[in-house]
């Protein structure tokens, strides 16, 4: 399996770019986002990478960060939805977005991808919203997807809308540290609406 690639970008297109490591050129497609943040051609990057192999061929797929990787490969854990579909997943929202929609069971996100549609966004919420959970709980302070769920759901259960808690939460400073204090500054920003 190749995991990660580093070279040099030859080729961009629509959907991939060649990006020529140790003399060979390979053809990685890429999500949009991870598009619009790739350098141009002549500009090296290193990319966490994934394989698919099939009958009709093998297909890389590369991210700038391990962290969308291991979203996609979640995604691609639930029978219908292959890697094509998982990076257009990863097109429409970030990887904490994510996290945070499938644990609060909303398919909205999901649901604007292109081939996504009610039922198969549920599945991925059902199917994915315990592994995401652990997932959050891992990763430390780097995204705390794991306590912004716990306050939303504490701001959801005082009587706000998912949308508004998110929104409040989004305001709060980075600088202001623990869950109880998060929680305050949320309901600040819910009180001036």
């Amino acid at each position: 399996m190749i995991s990660s690639l580093e070279g040099k970008i030859t080729l961009r297109a629509e959907k991939y770019i060649i990006l020529e490591a140790n003399g060979i050129g390979y053809k990685v497609w890429c999500a949009e986002k991870t598009l619009s943040k790739i350098p141009q051609i002549g500009e090296s990057v290193k990319l966490f990478t994934y394989l698919s192999v099939k009958e009709t061929g093998w297909d890389l797929f590369g991210f700038l960060t391990h962290e969308e990787l291991e979203m996609l490969e979640l995604l691609i854990s639930i029978s219908g939805i292959g890697p094509k579909t998982a990076a257009n997943i990863l097109s429409v929202a970030s990887v904490e977005d994510l996290q945070e929609a499938i644990v609060l069971g909303d398919e909205t996100i999901l649901s604007r991808v292109s081939g996504i549609g009610k039922k198969v966004a549920q599945k991925i919420v059902i199917e994915l919203k315990s592994k995401v959970k652990k997932l959050a709980k891992g990763s430390g302070d780097k995204f705390r997807v794991a306590d912004d769920i716990e306050i939303i759901d504490a701001l959801v259960a005082m009587g706000y809308k998912v949308y508004e808690a998110r929104e409040a939460l989004k305001q709060v400073p980075e600088s202001v540290k623990g869950m109880e204090n998060r929680v305050r500054e949320a309901l600040k920003r819910l009180g001036k609406k």
